[in-house]
């Protein structure tokens, strides 16, 4: 059997960024280390953290007072952050900066007095803290035809963001219904897209041409790895998104040649190869991996970790 890789897959810069911070919080301050909700989407990274001291907890007010604070990759409201300031917690942001700059971006549009529609899906935690960060009116959609139920102040005063686990190739039917209705509005280059997102679906369609089927490691409540897994299936191709080697049906592969394996920006290196090992217990493997592009991209930490070694 051909098991073929796809490149770039796994832990993008923001989650490395994110998991390092609780690590090294653990080593300056030690445990207990409290942080509001999974810092990333990946209930192995969770575990393997809740092992060494961090407790994840859904609400601040679980939080003792005075503690060491750590909000997730995600991303949090302002009211949460005011919240963990009035009761003395010592916060430390784990945000991705590209959150971050979805955030500022927001703001600056709202400032100019715009109304906000952002593009993203409902519940999910980076857009309940990007609501939440955005003083003025937001208006979420997630498909185009929720553009033409659009009711705003004023046509002329309107600015678009998007979800960063969501591609150019995700947002862009949403924004060009958005630009035919409102021609005036504005948003932000497609470059601002999260490039690690981009990146991956690119691979996982390149994949998806030249296998049988298609393995996605990561979370089932993981965003990014969903939708790895829909594109791979929008190309004709039987795909699975799997949580580690043990949700692997051996009848998914019965008769393939040729298996490829990618997986979402919050999963863990270790799973993709556990899950390598699997295939090779079921048959011969011939291992590979498809060129693509190499990220080098690395976000600095914040200042009450940068005195401690990586």
């Amino acid at each position: 059997m051909r098991v073929v890789l796809a490149e770039p897959r796994g832990f993008c810069a923001g989650v490395e960024r994110a998991i390092e911070i609780v690590e090294r919080a653990l080593e300056k301050y030690g445990p207990p280390i409290y942080v509001r909700h999974e810092i990333v989407h990946n209930r192995h990274v969770v575990e393997r953290l809740r092992g060494k001291g961090a407790h994840f907890v859904d609400e601040i007010d679980e939080i003792p007072k005075g503690s060491v604070t750590i909000f997730s990759a995600h991303g949090v409201a302002s009211a949460v952050e005011e919240h963990a300031s009035d009761r003395g917690l010592s916060i430390i942001d784990a945000t991705c900066p590209l959150v971050s700059k979805v955030h500022i971006e927001g703001q600056r549009y709202a400032n100019q007095g715009r109304e906000i529609i952002l593009v993203g899906h409902a519940g999910h935690p980076e857009i309940v803290g990007t609501m939440g960060r955005i003083t003025g009116r937001v208006h979420l959609i997630s498909t185009p035809a929720e553009v033409d139920g659009l009711s705003v102040a004023d046509p002329d005063k309107l600015a678009f963001i998007t979800q960063t686990t969501l591609s150019v190739d995700d947002t862009r039917a949403v924004i060009d219904a958005l630009k035919a209705r409102f021609p005036t509005i504005v948003g932000p280059d497609t470059k601002d897209i999260c490039y690690a997102t981009q990146n991956r679906q690119l691979a996982a369609r390149e994949l998806a041409k030249l296998v049988d089927v298609v393995l996605v490691v990561g979370a089932p409540n993981s965003s990014n790895s969903n939708r790895l897994r829909e594109i791979a299936a929008d190309c004709g191709v039987p795909s699975y998104l799997i949580e580690d080697a043990r949700a692997l049906d051996p009848d998914w592969i019965d008769g393939a040649s040729a298996v490829g394996i990618t997986a979402g920006a919050s999963a863990p290196a270790e799973l993709v190869e556990e899950v390598i090992a699997r295939l090779r217990e079921i048959s011969d493997v011939e291992l590979s991996v498809l060129p693509g592009v190499t990220e080098n991209v690395r976000f600095r930490m914040p200042s009450q970790l940068a005195d401690v070694a990586g």
